[in-house]
């Protein structure tokens, strides 16, 4: 093990969530204004992940107001306190950026994955 990957073993984050493209998730980042520190909620659906280790990201979709709104977050980024999956979806896509093309309600459908 080279000294960069032991480096990036101690970044890694260890109470991940396990949650997939497709799912509704709520993602809670911690935001600094002033002096003040609070955690702010980004809710929608994962539409894609890439890359691995440290290099990791999700982005995530929401329409607000009627617009789209998508942000990337680093998944072992210590600005993100939780993140919590509100339902999983059922995809057949590694990237659903087909989202993008619709709008009103079925911007944000996805199939419920089945309850075991």
């Amino acid at each position: 093990m080279t000294i960069i990957e032991k480096i990036e073993q101690e970044q890694l984050k260890t109470d991940l969530v396990d949650f997939r493209v497709g799912d509704t998730v709520k993602v809670h980042t911690r935001v600094v204004e002033g002096g003040k520190e609070r955690v702010q909620i980004f809710a929608g659906i994962v539409i894609a992940r890439r890359g691995s280790s440290v290099n990791a990201s999700f982005t995530v979709r929401k329409i607000s107001y009627g617009e789209g709104v998508e942000r990337v977050f680093p998944l072992h980024t210590p600005r993100i306190s939780k993140i919590e999956v509100v339902s999983k979806g059922k995809v057949r896509r590694a990237k659903l950026h087909y989202l993008r093309d619709r709008v009103g309600k079925k911007a944000m459908l996805v199939k419920a994955a089945p309850k075991k």
